[in-house]
């Protein structure tokens, strides 16, 4: 037995152990799984591999395991997934795969261990454990994953333009692995991924998206973004973000790089925090600049209206990268117009009025806004970083101090369409919304407290300027 067989010494795998060598077969545990027991990682997706019909062996280890045991079969595929204790069994046939040009679909055919293992994407995935009884913990490691492993590689087991070309989203996770596990792309490998990058044209939006969400998930994505980029694949699949790369100069002035300034700023969102959708609103905060870049010769680069502009590409860029068009879209946006808003606050005086509306409009993402906005601060001057960071900390007091004092977070004005259309006998009309918007904007600015008695005799005094008297 190796030494990592000691880690899988346990009931379930000596239930298909035994389920195969009673059905004659060779059965193996591969892929991640094997993977992650070397990185000491927990899984609770087991693959199993045998050599002949695995769907026969799901349906006899859901037998063994008795009714708390649940098995679908895929016949279509030659697979079979058992549910037992909260954990996937998958088995399948060993097999060999070959492929068209235009398509990442295989034609299969039942194949060994060895044809099986070589058709796997990276070596560190092309591991098997055997669970067969006389067997039992025996690693098979043809191509020297665990050599990968201990290094910190990513390699295909295989030619890599063979296996790019075959199956194109294999360029996509090897970045996501790169990604995930802090590991190197070997060079070979890296190079036939810019080589075949415009295959990945073949590969659905969605299929890609998965693969970005778990970049976007991993301790630190901006890895996975750059390498995108200089393998070729960003501008393919995301020509947007890839615009933001490169530095203009004019009179020997030149403005930041504005996708190393993004990738920092995801950087340091994901140190804070684990929501993706915060993640990508790191990403796409400046995503406008490009559009909006200018050259004035007084003040220099300026990227005026960038997140007004940017907030209105999010749903075009949300539709094209087949993310969600719902609530999620939304919270991006809204950050992606507010980013600037603290930071002008930080800039200017902090005003009391001016602190009401952005708790107004950020409403409950005032907290996302806030750890968004001192994640932008990536300054390569530790004074300016330091004035910055005492000014936000001010900000942060006045919203605590005038969130308790005023309840603005969410607020809806205390006197409602319905009420001013009753009171001055009024249709739904340009008129009422006058009203009400005089009446929020009056508790905003901080003319009056934000409670009924002041919010119904200040809607008076509007009314009666506009020329309008309640019914009697």
């Amino acid at each position: 037995m190796h030494q990592i067989g000691k880690k899988i010494d346990s009931e379930i795998f000596h239930v298909v152990g035994n389920v195969a060598d009673t059905l004659g077969r060779e059965c193996y545990i591969v892929g991640g799984y094997v993977r992650d027991l070397f990185l000491n990682r927990h899984s609770k997706d087991i693959d199993f591999v045998t050599v002949g019909s695995g769907i026969e062996v799901a349906t006899s280890v859901a037998q063994q395991f008795g009714r708390k045991a649940y098995l679908n079969v895929f016949k279509n595929f030659g697979t079979a997934q058992v549910k037992f204790r909260g954990i996937e069994l998958e088995f399948v046939g060993a097999r060999r795969e070959s492929y068209r040009r235009d398509s990442r679909k295989p034609i299969v055919e039942d194949g060994t261990l060895d044809d099986d293992l070589s058709r796997r994407d990276f070596t560190i995935n092309a591991m098997a454990l055997c669970v067969n009884q006389n067997r039992f913990g025996e690693l098979v490691d043809k191509y020297d994953g665990v050599g990968d492993l201990e290094r910190g590689l990513i390699r295909t087991p295989l030619d890599p333009d063979i296996t790019f070309s075959d199956d194109p989203l294999r360029m996509m996770r090897a970045i996501r692995f790169a990604t995930q596990l802090e590991f190197t792309i070997f060079d070979e490998t890296f190079d036939a991924i810019t080589r075949n990058a415009q295959r990945i044209e073949i590969i659905s939006k969605e299929r890609v998206m998965d693969e970005l969400m778990k970049i976007m998930a991993s301790r630190r994505p901006s890895i996975g973004w750059e390498l995108l980029s200089k393998c070729g694949l960003l501008k393919l699949i995301f020509p947007q973000l890839a615009a933001l790369k490169g530095v203009e100069t004019v009179n020997g002035r030149g403005h930041k790089d504005n996708f190393y300034h993004t990738l920092e700023v995801l950087d340091n969102v994901a140190a804070k925090s684990d929501n993706v959708w915060l993640r990508w609103t790191a990403l796409l905060h400046d995503i406008a600049k490009p559009v909006t870049k200018r050259w004035d010769e007084k003040i220099g680069w300026t990227f005026h209206n960038h997140n007004f502009i940017g907030a209105k590409m999010i749903p075009r860029i949300f539709r094209e990268m087949k993310f969600p068009l719902n609530e999620k879209m939304k919270y991006v946006q809204k950050l992606v117009e507010l980013h600037m808003r603290p930071i002008a606050l930080v800039e200017d005086e902090v005003t009391d009025s001016a602190v009401r509306r952005l708790l107004f409009d950020a409403g409950d993402d005032i907290d996302d806004l806030m750890l968004l906005c001192n994640a932008d601060i990536t300054s390569k001057n530790p004074e300016k970083v330091r004035r910055v960071l005492e000014n936000f900390a001010i900000v942060r007091r006045k919203l605590v101090e005038i969130e308790e004092k005023d309840r603005i977070r969410n607020f809806q004005p205390p006197v409602s369409g319905e009420e001013i259309m009753e009171i001055f006998g009024l249709s739904p009309s340009r008129e009422v919304g006058l009203i009400k918007d005089s009446i929020k904007d009056a508790i905003l600015e901080g003319i009056i407290p934000n409670e009924r008695d002041a919010a119904l005799e200040y809607m008076h005094k509007t009314a009666h300027s506009m020329g309008l008297s309640p019914i009697k």
